[in-house]
């Protein structure tokens, strides 16, 4: 493997780890910042439990998400020079405003929050975890607008042989922002919404804390049928704008390498990329046309022609992706989303049913269902990725033009392995505190808190 691979694994390897957090930080900052409501608002001391013992499982993944994101800049500089000088004066704004701005005000007010419980007033301590939950998917906000410039450009002039800022405003508001941004959103709901589910439905099933998890699972799959609704929308709308800016992806996310009228939707499909197409396939007539342009009859442009079409435009090279990763990468996606939507409606329609929580099946695909969000954005985002390439910057810079040019296979393949053992690790840690603590249920709320702090009213409550 060439530095070139090698820098692309890398970073690939640590953004899906980093990913592994962010949409249940994004997510889970909004439920717990929900339960404290309907504490203030009802006074009833369950929905304080509740932001306590979800709050505490924020705490532990929001830390280790903190640590694994700090990576990703240095990444620019140590394996993406050539990317940084090109896009430097562009990139660099919205990753200091992210740092500067959403990310120092999540952390000043989480700090708050969690050192303020009986110093603050009720209202008062439920807005440092609003302002919390805001900065948080703010902070993903100016990320999704750096990554944005990269899949859509816009707003820049290129001088001496760099893209240069000439409209903020178009930066800040691309077009594939607007479903983008949304997408990753509703995605950290639905993430949030199963993960409580799935740990309510454990302790259900192992008959602990019954009533305390029964009422977190009635909040838990409300967040995840919203969001499970609102992502799959989003998901239709943004992949109809990727198919206008980017039609190569979605070509390959279909595997579909002549240019048809009235495209079919392939559920199966046996890939040549030597030979440039599909050995054999599965296929819904003409239901790939309607997804993409709403008309049965709409004409998708295969890959072999976008090929030759770029080769004009661009001069001659390979402009096709990895066609086999997107196109199951976005069926893994899919596939997840319409078994996270089939059982938040059924959790959604028996939450309050006695009988749903004694039907011990449900409550283990309940249970099994955690891993399912993990899988929709590891794949959603690999697609993403994998499909925009070669591109870099989409039409204006190569993945091969933005690597560092004084890099050799022994630096990267040391800085490789260490960021991979390093969150391998922090990945670990994160999966067994969080596990550790929700099977311990509420009552694990005082016991740490016994040891980190003490109220006036001798009422032990910690995060």
């Amino acid at each position: 493997m060439d530095v070139l691979s090698l820098s692309q694994l890398q970073f690939a390897i640590t953004t899906v780890f980093h990913f592994f957090f962010v949409p249940l930080t994004l997510g889970l900052s909004i439920a717990v910042a929900v339960m404290e409501t309907l504490y203030v608002k009802t006074g009833n001391e369950k929905y304080k439990q509740m932001t306590l013992f979800w709050g505490k499982l924020f705490l532990i993944n929001f830390a280790l998400g903190v640590v694994t994101g700090i990576v990703q800049e240095f990444q620019f500089g140590m394996n993406w020079s050539n990317y940084s000088r090109f896009v430097g004066d562009i990139f660099g704004i919205p990753l200091a405003i992210e740092a500067l701005l959403a990310f120092f005000l999540e952390s000043t007010f989480i700090g708050l929050w969690i050192f303020g419980w009986n110093k603050l007033s009720k209202k008062l301590h439920l807005a440092t975890i609003w302002l919390v939950a805001i900065a948080s998917n703010l902070s993903a906000l100016w990320i999704l607008i750096a990554n944005s410039f990269m899949q859509n450009p816009v707003g820049y002039a290129i001088n001496n042989g760099r893209a240069e800022l000439v409209d903020f405003g178009a930066v800040v508001t691309n077009a594939n922002l607007m479903t983008q941004y949304p997408h990753v959103f509703f995605a950290g709901i639905t993430t949030a919404g199963f993960f409580i589910v799935a740990f309510a439905a454990i302790n259900i099933y192992r008959k602990k804390n019954v009533d305390f998890f029964r009422k977190s699972f009635q909040v838990g799959i409300i967040f995840a049928l919203i969001g499970s609704v609102a992502v799959m929308g989003v998901g239709h709308l943004q992949g109809q704008k990727v198919a206008e800016r980017q039609p190569m992806k979605m070509a390959a996310a279909e595997a579909l390498w002549e240019t048809e009228d009235g495209a079919g939707l392939n559920l199966f499909a046996s890939i040549n990329t030597e030979e440039g197409k599909n050995d054999f396939a599965i296929a819904i007539p003409k239901l790939a046309s309607f997804m993409f342009y709403n008309d049965f009859d709409a004409t998708i442009v295969g890959i072999n022609d976008l090929e030759a079409q770029y080769d004009e435009m661009y001069g001659e090279g390979d402009y096709t992706p990895n066609v086999p990763l997107v196109f199951w990468a976005f069926r893994i996606m899919v596939g997840s989303g319409c078994l996270m939507l089939l059982l938040a409606l059924i959790g959604f329609i028996g939450r309050k049913k006695d009988g749903l929580f004694k039907h011990r099946l449900f409550l283990l695909c309940a249970s099994i269902a955690i891993v399912l969000p993990y899988l929709a954005n590891s794949f959603g985002w690999i697609m993403t990725e994998v499909g925009r390439q070669p591109w870099i910057v989409y039409g204006l810079q190569t993945v091969a033009e933005g690597v560092s040019p004084s890099l050799s296979t022994s630096d990267v393949w040391i800085s490789l392995i260490g960021f991979t053992l390093v969150y391998s690790i922090l990945t670990f840690l994160d999966f067994f505190l969080i596990a550790k603590y929700a099977l311990k249920g509420p009552e694990a709320n005082d016991e740490i808190l016994h040891e980190v702090y003490q109220s006036d009213k001798e009422e032990s409550l910690w995060i």
